[in-house]
């Protein structure tokens, strides 16, 4: 794939990773791979913002090549030190040692522990300037959005936005930009990348958009340094960044469940049966057999979650525990919840769960529906019934 002109003078240089699928370790699954956007930006100057994933250096450096010398480069802009966007400037350094880099102080901390490197580094903070000619970069401090050292890069001759992190998705595609794909899997893997990366930093991102609208910033595109580049309706994102940091859903349950011979898994669906009675959409779940980060997803634009597990060591089964740890860990905003499960001659999984529920900051709206063994008829009638509460509680709730 050659090179892509952005806008006149700023390529797209980054790489196409099609076979990742999973990002953060094992913790979230790319289904759809992911790119490493990087942007050589030609002027008087010549300034590189962002690198890529180390193992796809070569293929950054034949692109910048079809333009100019890599050699020539005057700067090298690291937004964020996470080694998918930093792994390849020891490479372009050894072409360009003249080359300064330019991040904020504790960008300058982490890459020289990452990489060892006695580099000509420029620290900036928020409102910091560099002049290229035509072009000037203006930085943006963005603390813990979502490491401590990320900034974004702004072009006020372009109201470009280069953000790094924020507002990207993983998405492999030979496609550049939003308008060039289908907008329902953008948006849905945005909001995947959302729910998994900065749904903890949710108060940040508000602030933090406010503090640019404040700045009066004209933005006509975003460019990440994920996936396809925001140009036909850029605050198509931002809007969205903002429904969701607020805790905006909705009406929509999750039902999260493990089962060990059959009888929490019957309770499950016999509570979606009564919330599909009452018109309310659900989606469910076993959590063995399915992709934590899709479940996060959707969890993002759930209005209500269940969550229910056998009884094993008076506890919850295996596969539970971790999806309540990282529950405990997001802290999702303005969700309502309730705990079910089932248990023979002793309880204590759904303790387990409302607890959890709570430590996360989720309003138990039911007390727990527990059934010894396996549900009989009235049991059965019983979940329904619960279903259909839970369902009217969430169309009640703002």
């Amino acid at each position: 794939m050659p090179p892509i002109e952005v806008l006149e003078n700023i390529f797209w240089v980054g790489a196409v990773d099609w076979n990742v699928r999973h990002f953060h370790g094992f913790t979230y699954s790319t289904h759809r791979g992911t790119t490493y956007n990087a942007y050589l930006i030609v002027d008087e100057k010549t300034a590189l913002i962002d690198s890529v994933y180390g193992p796809f250096a070569e293929e950054m450096i034949v692109r910048i090549s079809e333009i100019i010398d890599p050699s020539k480069i005057d700067y090298v802009v690291a937004n964020h030190v996470e080694t998918d966007h930093s792994g390849a400037i020891q490479e372009i350094l050894k072409l360009a040692p003249q080359a300064k880099v330019i991040g904020t102080a504790r960008c300058k901390e982490g890459l020289q522990k990452h990489y060892f490197g006695n580099w000509d580094f420029q620290v900036v903070k928020t409102g910091d300037e560099i002049n290229l000619g035509e072009r000037r970069l203006k930085f943006i401090e963005t603390p813990m959005l979502h490491w401590p050292d990320s900034m974004f890069t702004y072009i006020e001759k372009d109201a470009l936005l280069l953000p790094n992190d924020a507002f990207g998705q993983h998405l492999a595609t030979s496609k550049r930009f939003d308008d060039e794909v289908d907008e329902k899997i953008l948006m849905d893997e945005a909001a995947k990348y959302y729910a998994n990366i900065l749904w903890l930093f949710s108060s940040l991102v508000i602030r933090k958009i406010e503090e640019i609208q404040k700045l009066g910033l004209k933005i006509s595109m975003i460019a990440p340094s994920h996936g396809i580049i925001w140009r036909g309706n850029p605050m198509k994102i931002v809007e969205a960044y903002l429904r969701w940091a607020r805790g905006e859903a909705g009406r929509k349950i999750l039902v999260v469940y493990d089962t060990m011979y059959g009888s929490t898994e019957k309770m499950a669906k016999a509570m979606v049966e009564g919330i599909t009675s009452e018109g309310v959409e659900t989606v469910l779940v076993r959590l063995p057999v399915s992709d934590r980060g899709d479940i996060i997803k959707e969890l993002l634009e759930a209005k209500g979650i269940l969550v229910g597990s056998s009884t094993i060591n008076s506890g919850v089964l295996p596969d539970v525990a971790p999806f309540l740890e990282e529950m405990k860990g997001l802290r999702p905003r303005n969700k309502i919840a309730a705990a079910f499960g089932s248990y023979g001659w002793g309880g204590g999984a759904v303790k387990i769960i409302e607890e959890s529920l709570e430590k996360a900051g989720m309003e138990l709206v039911a007390p727990a529906l527990t059934v010894k063994w396996v549900p009989d008829k009235d049991e059965m009638q019983k979940c329904f019934e619960f279903g259909k509460k839970f369902a009217k509680k969430v169309t009640k709730t703002k």
